[in-house]
């Protein structure tokens, strides 16, 4: 399992849609957000490629004027261990 942070800067006047957006992706979660358009996400996938996937349809979503990888950690999923 991939767990990764972000910061995503979005335009302020659609912060807010932005948010709701990320909210409807899987495995994305937004913990904090500021009046100027900031967001701190997470993102947990099964796999680096999936997860830089999803940083890729994050970055891509409109109103969203970037965002940048700030932690990344890939754990055993405890599901799949013996």
């Amino acid at each position: 399992m991939n767990i990764s942070s972000l910061l995503v800067n979005a335009r302020p006047e659609v912060q807010q849609r932005v948010q709701d957006g990320l909210l409807l992706l899987g495995g994305v979660e937004v913990h904090a957000a500021s009046k100027d358009g900031q967001l701190i996400v997470t993102i947990e996938a099964d796999s680096d490629r999936a997860a830089a996937d999803m940083f890729t349809t994050i970055s891509q979503q409109p109103g969203v004027l970037s965002a940048s990888l700030v932690y990344s950690q890939f754990e055993p999923d405890p599901d799949e261990e013996v």
